[in-house]
Parts: structure tokens; C-alpha cells; sequence
């Protein structure tokens, strides 16, 4: 996710002479690329790979499990691409092999100081920790909750000091299920206001527009004729596609509880994703740009018709678009209005 000075029509251009790829390339918006690798990793896929090349028919030396966290040691740009995904090359250094990125989510483990004060309404927090698991009552050996990862976001509505036990907890609610979970207060940062204003708000409303190119899994943001987003995404697979046409960014949220109970037609299409951050709304149907914790294979569908993004991009555009959502609001519905959003 770049701010590149190229315009609208520069970028039409490159896509029509077939050039779109290598000018991403040259302008390193193919994907965000770290520079540095991440020194740790979450797996995502149970049963990933370790290689001992960064290629899908090298020797496969280990397979981890789901949640594992790993030391990530060196990046690989140009590993083979994988999982139907053309778009995804890099390749992650994980104990003396090599795994495909596509199934590790790059994490931190960065403990919080408590904050002891909140806001009236309560106040937006996300995980800084790998994965938490939650409890049903603010004790250590309380039964446990669901489990929540790094990045996703959830609503902090009480802080409870357990003197006895000498622990801090963050009591945040679960608007889908109507009830609360604890969390450690050290697990979770509370996300100040200031990191939640409009972006570009200079910038006429008229003048902003999104742009996802399916063909691709390309997703573009202008501001007039000037470029100011891009990053490959991940749509919606065959079924469940995302909808190609016209719409507008008119609810919001920036943390949202998604699931598909009671929708799915067979139980392993059953999906339930507490927190999942940075919602914006294009569709009644539920359709959205958000950050997605449970991969990170960007380039290729992998939805149930969401426009999945990393955490960090679905963020961009969450403050970028419109409708403005206020610091201490859950979630905002305004039909009629939002940034444009057209897919092809």
C-alpha cells in the first residue's frame, strides 16, 4: 500500500498495454513488500509445509499446526508461486526451511500497559499479541472464550482490576452475540482518536473513488485523476463471488463479528470470525472491504465474497472513505452516501 504520483489515466494506460505488472513492480505495489522480514509469524493453514527450497516441489521437511508461532528469519521475493496464486512469490525463512507466506500471518508480541480510564461509550482496542484466548469471567483460570488473534479490533467497554489475583482485565462486547469476553489487559491496545480521523479529508467526496479489478484481485483508490491506494486483495471464490457493478461505502464498522451460521449450506462452510477489523460496508448483503487475521495469501479469491485486504490496508481505506465514523461509534449506516466503489 503505496501513495505513488501516478494518475488515473497513467493507469489505464498500463493496464491496456499489458505493462500494469512490471510498473507495480518498479513502484513495489504489487503487494507491500517488507523490506525487513517480520520476526514472527502466526500458521494459519494446519498442516503447512516446511521446504527446504522456496518451492512447492522441493522436499517438504516439516508440517506445522494451526496457531504454531514461528521465528521468521529471512524473506525470499521470488519463491514459486503457489495455491493457484500468481501474484504471491515471497517466501518466509522459518526454522533452516522455507514456507510459503501465503499461510503465516506476520505478528508481534508487543505487551500493553493498562489503561484504567475509558471513555463513556467505551473505546476501540485491537490485539498486539499473536492470539488470546478470552475468558468468560475476568479470572486467570476462568473458563475459556473464543480465541481472538493479532490485528483484529473488538469494543472495550469496562476495565476490571482483580486485586486477589493482582491482574487487569478489559471486559470488550460482542455485538453478534450480545455478551461480553475478558481479556488480558497486557494482550490489547486501545486505539487512540487521533489514529482514527478521515484521511485526505481535503479531498472533495465526489473526487474519491475505489476501483477492484477482479481479473487481477487488483484494488485501486484515486483522489480525481491521482492514484493514492493499491494493493491486490482477495474476492469472493467461485459461488460466493463478490458482486461486479456500482456501489457505495454507506455502513461501516471497525470491528465486526462475521459468521455465516444458519446461512451455510454444508457444516464446513461454516465460518465465525470475532472482531474482524476495519469494515466497510458496500452491499445490504454484507458484502465489505476488511482486514482478514486467517491468511495472508493476497492475489487470488479466497472469501465468502468480502474484499479480504491486510489488516493495515483495510484500514486506509476504512479512514480514507466515506462516511466519517466518529471515534466512540460501533457502527455507522447511511444509505445513500459513501465513497464510490465500482467492480469489474
Amino acid at each position: 500500500m503505496l501513495n505513488p504520483q501516478i494518475s488515473r489515466r497513467e493507469f489505464l494506460k498500463l493496464v491496456s498495454t499489458g505493462s500494469l505488472a512490471f510498473a507495480l513492480r518498479d513502484l513495489r505495489m504489487d503487494r507491500a513488500l517488507e523490506t525487513t522480514p517480520p520476526r514472527q509469524g502466526r500458521i494459519t493453514w494446519s498442516g503447512l509445509p516446511l521446504y527446504d527450497a522456496p518451492a512447492f516441489n522441493a522436499n517438504q521437511i516439516h508440517y506445522f499446526g494451526a496457531d504454531k508461532i514461528v521465528e521468521i528469519t529471512g524473506l525470499e521475493e521470488n519463491g514459486q508461486n503457489g495455491y493457484g496464486n500468481p501474484h504471491n512469490t515471497l517466501w518466509y525463512k522459518v526454522d533452516n526451511g522455507y514456507t510459503y507466506s501465503g499461510g503465516i500471518q506476520p505478528v508481534e508480541t508487543n505487551y500493553q500497559k493498562p489503561v484504567f480510564f475509558l471513555p463513556e461509550k467505551g473505546q476501540l482496542g485491537e490485539i498486539t499479541v499473536p492470539f488470546c484466548d478470552t475468558k468468560k469471567e475476568p479470572y486467570t483460570y476462568a473458563e475459556r472464550g473464543y480465541r481472538i488473534y493479532y490485528g483484529s479490533t473488538h469494543w472495550v467497554i469496562r476495565v476490571i482490576v482483580q486485586r486477589d489475583e493482582k491482574s487487569i482485565w478489559y471486559e470488550i462486547y460482542d455485538f453478534h452475540l450480545k455478551r461480553s469476553y475478558y481479556v488480558p489487559s497486557h494482550d490489547m491496545r486501545l486505539i487512540p482518536d487521533e489514529e482514527l480521523t478521515t484521511l485526505s479529508p481535503e479531498a472533495p467526496d465526489d473526487q474519491k473513488r475505489i476501483v477492484v479489478d477482479l481479473t487481477t484481485q487488483l484494488i485501486t483508490a484515486f483522489e480525481g485523476e491521482k492514484l493514492v491506494f493499491s494493493q491486490r486483495c482477495a474476492s469472493g471464490v467461485r459461488g460466493t463471488e463478490t458482486p461486479k457493478g456500482e456501489f457505495r461505502t454507506y455502513h461501516k464498522g471497525p470491528s465486526v463479528h462475521m459468521t455465516n451460521e444458519g446461512d451455510a449450506v454444508e457444516e464446513d462452510g461454516v465460518y465465525s470470525l470475532p472482531g474482524v477489523p476495519w469494515c466497510s460496508f458496500f452491499t445490504g448483503a454484507g458484502h465489505a472491504f476488511h482486514g482478514a487475521y486467517w491468511h495472508n495469501d493476497y492475489g487470488q479469491p479466497r472469501s465468502h465474497g468480502c474484499v479480504n485486504l491486510p489488516s493495515e490496508a483495510a484500514k486506509f481505506l476504512y479512514r480514507w472513505s466515506k462516511p466519517y465514523v466518529p471515534s466512540d461509534t460501533n457502527y455507522l449506516h447511511l444509505p445513500g452516501e459513501g465513497t464510490l466503489v465500482q467492480i469489474f
